[in-house]
Protein backbone atom coordinates (compact mmCIF):
# COMPACT_ATOMS: atom_id res chain seq x y z
CA UNK A 1 0.00 0.00 0.00
CA UNK A 2 1.22 3.17 -0.90
CA UNK A 3 1.52 5.83 2.27
CA UNK A 4 3.03 8.66 -0.02
CA UNK A 5 0.82 11.80 -0.58
CA UNK A 6 1.12 12.69 -4.52
CA UNK A 7 3.87 15.09 -5.04
CA UNK A 8 5.22 14.76 -1.37
CA UNK A 9 8.29 12.98 -2.15
CA UNK A 10 10.69 15.80 -4.01
CA UNK A 11 9.61 17.89 -0.82
CA UNK A 12 11.34 15.12 1.42
CA UNK A 13 13.93 14.75 -0.48
CA UNK A 14 15.06 18.62 0.14
CA UNK A 15 14.05 17.99 3.76
CA UNK A 16 16.89 15.60 3.99
CA UNK A 17 19.46 17.00 1.38
CA UNK A 18 19.18 20.38 3.02
CA UNK A 19 20.05 18.66 6.46
CA UNK A 20 23.36 16.95 5.59
CA UNK A 21 26.79 19.08 4.83
CA UNK A 22 27.94 20.39 1.65
CA UNK A 23 28.62 17.83 -0.87
CA UNK A 24 27.38 15.14 0.14
CA UNK A 25 26.14 12.18 -1.98
CA UNK A 26 22.64 11.98 -2.95
CA UNK A 27 21.60 8.57 -4.90
CA UNK A 28 17.70 7.66 -5.37
CA UNK A 29 18.50 4.29 -3.70
CA UNK A 30 18.73 5.62 -0.36
CA UNK A 31 15.81 7.45 -0.51
CA UNK A 32 13.17 4.08 -1.45
CA UNK A 33 11.67 4.53 2.41
CA UNK A 34 9.83 7.43 0.66
CA UNK A 35 8.31 5.07 -2.01
CA UNK A 36 8.61 3.24 -5.33
CA UNK A 37 11.86 3.32 -7.05
CA UNK A 38 10.07 4.39 -10.23
CA UNK A 39 8.43 7.53 -8.04
CA UNK A 40 11.94 8.14 -6.54
CA UNK A 41 13.31 8.70 -9.60
CA UNK A 42 10.86 10.34 -11.10
CA UNK A 43 11.00 12.80 -8.01
CA UNK A 44 15.17 13.34 -8.52
CA UNK A 45 14.33 14.38 -12.14
CA UNK A 46 11.96 16.57 -11.33
CA UNK A 47 14.10 18.48 -8.34
CA UNK A 48 17.19 18.55 -11.46
CA UNK A 49 14.69 20.16 -13.97
CA UNK A 50 13.96 22.96 -10.84
CA UNK A 51 17.75 23.59 -10.51
CA UNK A 52 17.36 22.65 -6.99
CA UNK A 53 19.60 19.29 -7.21
CA UNK A 54 22.56 18.52 -9.29
CA UNK A 55 22.92 15.65 -11.48
CA UNK A 56 26.89 14.73 -11.06
CA UNK A 57 26.98 11.47 -12.76
CA UNK A 58 24.41 8.72 -13.31
CA UNK A 59 22.99 7.78 -9.76
CA UNK A 60 24.71 10.37 -7.81
CA UNK A 61 23.05 14.38 -6.71
CA UNK A 62 23.85 16.89 -4.88
CA UNK A 63 22.35 19.79 -3.47
CA UNK A 64 23.69 23.49 -4.96
CA UNK A 65 24.98 25.66 -2.46
CA UNK A 66 23.53 29.15 -2.05
CA UNK A 67 25.39 32.36 -2.47
CA UNK A 68 24.13 36.06 -3.33
CA UNK A 69 24.96 35.38 -6.89
CA UNK A 70 22.49 32.45 -6.69
CA UNK A 71 22.69 28.73 -6.84
CA UNK A 72 26.57 27.45 -7.08
CA UNK A 73 27.94 23.87 -7.07
CA UNK A 74 29.48 22.46 -3.71
CA UNK A 75 33.01 22.68 -3.19
CA UNK A 76 34.37 20.06 -5.42
CA UNK A 77 37.42 18.81 -3.15
CA UNK A 78 34.88 18.18 -0.64
CA UNK A 79 32.59 16.42 -3.05
CA UNK A 80 35.43 14.61 -3.93
CA UNK A 81 36.60 13.27 -0.59
CA UNK A 82 32.75 12.24 0.17
CA UNK A 83 32.12 10.79 -3.13
CA UNK A 84 35.52 8.75 -2.71
CA UNK A 85 34.19 7.47 0.89
CA UNK A 86 30.68 6.27 -0.98
CA UNK A 87 32.75 4.37 -3.82
CA UNK A 88 35.35 2.92 -1.38
CA UNK A 89 37.78 4.85 -3.42
CA UNK A 90 41.03 6.46 -3.26
CA UNK A 91 40.49 9.61 -5.15
CA UNK A 92 43.30 12.23 -5.03
CA UNK A 93 44.45 15.66 -7.03
CA UNK A 94 46.69 14.58 -10.21
CA UNK A 95 50.49 15.22 -10.58
CA UNK A 96 49.80 17.93 -12.21
CA UNK A 97 47.40 20.01 -9.66
CA UNK A 98 50.18 18.42 -7.22
CA UNK A 99 53.46 19.89 -9.05
CA UNK A 100 51.41 23.65 -9.43
CA UNK A 101 50.57 23.29 -5.57
CA UNK A 102 54.04 22.83 -4.17
CA UNK A 103 55.56 25.83 -6.95
CA UNK A 104 57.42 23.26 -8.89
CA UNK A 105 55.08 24.11 -12.34
CA UNK A 106 53.51 27.74 -12.79
CA UNK A 107 50.46 26.16 -15.10
CA UNK A 108 47.34 25.71 -13.61
CA UNK A 109 44.91 23.32 -14.97
CA UNK A 110 42.14 24.62 -17.04
CA UNK A 111 39.50 21.62 -15.39
CA UNK A 112 40.12 19.41 -12.52
CA UNK A 113 41.25 15.99 -13.03
CA UNK A 114 41.91 13.69 -10.04
CA UNK A 115 43.22 9.84 -10.03
CA UNK A 116 41.16 7.34 -8.62
CA UNK A 117 41.68 3.89 -7.76
CA UNK A 118 38.73 3.10 -9.24
CA UNK A 119 37.24 3.49 -12.99
CA UNK A 120 37.16 6.16 -15.59
CA UNK A 121 34.22 8.65 -14.92
CA UNK A 122 33.16 12.08 -16.11
CA UNK A 123 31.36 14.14 -13.53
CA UNK A 124 29.90 17.09 -14.12
CA UNK A 125 29.24 19.94 -10.78
CA UNK A 126 27.11 22.82 -12.52
CA UNK A 127 28.88 23.64 -15.99
CA UNK A 128 32.29 22.44 -14.65
CA UNK A 129 33.21 18.71 -15.55
CA UNK A 130 35.50 17.34 -13.45
CA UNK A 131 37.34 13.87 -14.67
CA UNK A 132 38.48 10.67 -12.51
CA UNK A 133 41.04 8.91 -13.96
CA UNK A 134 42.56 5.22 -12.86
CA UNK A 135 45.56 4.96 -11.82
CA UNK A 136 48.43 2.49 -10.39
CA UNK A 137 48.43 1.77 -7.34
CA UNK A 138 51.71 3.73 -6.33
CA UNK A 139 50.50 7.08 -7.72
CA UNK A 140 47.74 7.18 -4.59
CA UNK A 141 49.46 6.64 -1.76
CA UNK A 142 49.60 8.76 1.16
CA UNK A 143 45.79 10.25 -0.09
CA UNK A 144 45.53 13.49 1.87
CA UNK A 145 49.48 13.71 2.94
CA UNK A 146 52.00 15.95 2.00
CA UNK A 147 54.05 12.76 1.34
CA UNK A 148 51.53 11.77 -1.30
CA UNK A 149 51.28 15.17 -3.08
CA UNK A 150 55.13 15.55 -3.33
CA UNK A 151 54.34 11.37 -5.24
CA UNK A 152 51.65 12.54 -7.34
CA UNK A 153 54.06 15.97 -8.68
CA UNK A 154 57.17 13.39 -9.57
CA UNK A 155 55.17 11.59 -11.17
CA UNK A 156 53.84 13.87 -13.31
CA UNK A 157 57.85 15.76 -14.11
CA UNK A 158 59.53 12.76 -14.66
CA UNK A 159 62.54 11.28 -14.04
CA UNK A 160 64.59 13.28 -15.48
CA UNK A 161 63.18 16.09 -13.24
CA UNK A 162 62.75 14.13 -10.26
CA UNK A 163 66.36 15.13 -8.68
CA UNK A 164 65.68 18.84 -8.75
CA UNK A 165 62.29 18.60 -7.85
CA UNK A 166 63.22 16.89 -4.38
CA UNK A 167 66.13 19.20 -4.07
CA UNK A 168 63.83 22.46 -4.08
CA UNK A 169 60.74 21.17 -1.56
CA UNK A 170 63.35 19.21 0.99
CA UNK A 171 63.90 22.51 2.74
CA UNK A 172 60.68 22.54 4.04
CA UNK A 173 59.65 19.02 4.08
CA UNK A 174 58.91 18.14 7.67
CA UNK A 175 60.84 15.16 9.26
CA UNK A 176 57.42 13.30 9.15
CA UNK A 177 57.21 13.68 5.26
CA UNK A 178 60.28 12.79 4.71
CA UNK A 179 59.70 9.52 6.77
CA UNK A 180 56.51 8.66 4.58
CA UNK A 181 58.24 9.15 1.16
CA UNK A 182 61.52 6.76 2.74
CA UNK A 183 58.78 4.54 3.84
CA UNK A 184 56.86 3.91 0.41
CA UNK A 185 60.23 3.34 -1.44
CA UNK A 186 59.74 -0.60 -1.72
CA UNK A 187 56.11 0.47 -3.71
CA UNK A 188 57.48 2.74 -5.71
CA UNK A 189 59.36 2.75 -9.54
CA UNK A 190 63.46 2.41 -9.27
CA UNK A 191 63.30 5.75 -11.28
CA UNK A 192 61.44 7.69 -8.03
CA UNK A 193 62.72 5.45 -5.36
CA UNK A 194 66.29 6.26 -6.00
CA UNK A 195 66.49 10.24 -6.18
CA UNK A 196 64.21 10.05 -2.82
CA UNK A 197 67.07 7.76 -1.19
CA UNK A 198 69.97 9.93 -2.51
CA UNK A 199 68.21 13.38 -1.79
CA UNK A 200 66.31 13.12 1.70
CA UNK A 201 67.83 10.04 3.50
CA UNK A 202 70.43 12.35 5.15
CA UNK A 203 68.50 15.39 4.49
Amino acid sequence: MNLYRPGSIPKRIMERAEALPEGTPLCPKGFLDLGNRAAVDQAFSRLVREGRLLRICQGVHMRPEPSPYGPLPPDVDQAISRLATLWGETIVPNGGQAANNLRLITQVPIRPVYWTSGRDRRLLFGRLPVTLLHETRWKLLLPGRLSGMVLRALAFLGPHETRDALRSIATYLKEADIAELLEARPALPTSIAGPISEVLAHA
